[in-house]
């Protein structure tokens, strides 16, 4: 298990654990993670990195999506990689 924030461009993960605390109040004041799991990252999904260079935020692909991602949100989530 790794944090998705250390996959590499071009691998394929699949979510195992998004490290939260689960209080996602909905308003102004939303949790980022909860967020992420509003786009659709969700436990049980693959996703592929695309974009994982620099400082800044990483791209993913998750189903037919691309998602746009801080780091520190990346790190968070912890995935399987897969072969």
């Amino acid at each position: 298990m790794a944090p998705l924030g250390l996959l590499s461009e071009g691998e394929k993960a699949e979510i195992i654990e998004i490290r939260t605390q689960k209080v996602c109040s909905h308003g102004s004041g939303k949790n980022q993670l909860c967020h992420a799991e509003d786009m659709g990252l969700r436990i049980g999904k693959t996703v592929e990195m695309l974009n994982n260079a620099g400082r800044g935020s990483i791209l993913v692909k998750i189903d037919e999506s691309r998602i746009a991602l801080d780091r520190g949100i990346a790190m968070k989530i912890m995935v399987r990689r897969k072969k």
